[in-house]
């Protein structure tokens, strides 16, 4: 044999294996960048969804309640004092300001003394009447016990078995029940609240007159219970319950179990003591 002439290397088992692998992962790595190319564009369309859906749904509500309050207020304006027929352009939302200013002003003139006189003799003249009384009556009952301050309603998210036992339904306490519930219905339990189970999307719901002892209180705020009940149990509101931190035990604690022993001598000063005995 020439002495030019070299022997092959033969590849050992290693760089076999890593020929292997990397022959192996070459397509893989294809497949993985076509996948996350088309899987990135996904994500992207989702989160503009995710970014643009809320402020569309809500922009749109907004809009739509400002042009329904400006449809039936702006026609009662005066052209005098209508803006627009001095401006080129339109003012959305004039209508809103107009609401909100004559309802400041009617709440200033009820809190004085004429204004008071003056509702007094309105509401007798619409107590005389027969069906508009009744109605006059409940809204106005509604709104003082909603607004009212010192109001128990809607401050509690409750869960009862409702349909049927076994089943449970999330609800409202709105209050106390009728006392002539709680009279009739003194033998079966000794306190009946009422409760607002409201359907999904809560566009009506069921009253329902349930003992206090079977009214599962949550740890919930109305708040995430009216976003679970919306969604229809999508949106699921965070654990409101606090975690429990146990102390970090210190040189002189040896663990959870140490705190109240402290009557109990030291190991220590007994170890002492049974050495100077012996």
């Amino acid at each position: 044999m020439s002495g030019d002439q070299t022997e092959p290397k033969v590849p050992g088992k290693g760089q076999v294996k890593a020929q292997t692998k990397a022959q192996a992962a070459e397509p893989a790595r294809h497949r993985r960048e076509g996948i996350g190319f088309m899987g990135r564009l996904r994500a992207y369309f989702l989160a503009g969804i995710l970014v643009t859906a809320p402020i569309a749904i809500t922009v749109y509500i907004a809009w739509w309640f400002v042009s329904l309050i400006d449809g039936y207020i702006r026609p009662l304006i005066p052209s005098t004092y209508n803006p627009e027929n001095y401006l080129p352009f339109s003012i959305p939302g004039i209508g809103v300001l107009v609401v909100i200013v004559a309802v400041t002003l009617i709440g200033a003139f009820t809190a004085g003394y004429v204004g008071r006189l003056v509702l007094g003799v309105g509401e007798g003249v619409v107590g005389r009447m027969p069906v508009v009384r009744s109605v006059y009556g409940g809204v106005k009952q509604i709104f003082e016990t909603v607004l009212a301050k010192k109001s128990n309603a809607f401050r509690e998210v409750v869960a009862i078995q409702y349909p049927r036992p076994g089943v449970w339904s999330l609800g409202f306490i709105t209050g106390a029940a009728h006392p002539e519930v709680q009279l009739q219905l003194a033998g079966v339990a000794d306190d009946f609240v009422n409760v607002f189970i409201p359907c999904a999307p809560p566009t009506a719901g069921y009253l329902a007159m349930v003992p206090r002892r079977e009214v599962t209180v949550l740890n919930m705020s109305v708040e995430d219970g009216l976003k679970l009940v919306m969604s229809g149990g999508i949106v699921v509101p965070p654990e409101r319950r606090p975690t429990l931190v146990e102390p970090p035990a210190g040189p002189d604690q040896e663990g959870p179990n140490q705190e109240g022993n402290d009557d109990q001598p030291d190991r220590k000063v007994l170890a002492a003591a049974s050495r100077s005995n012996r």
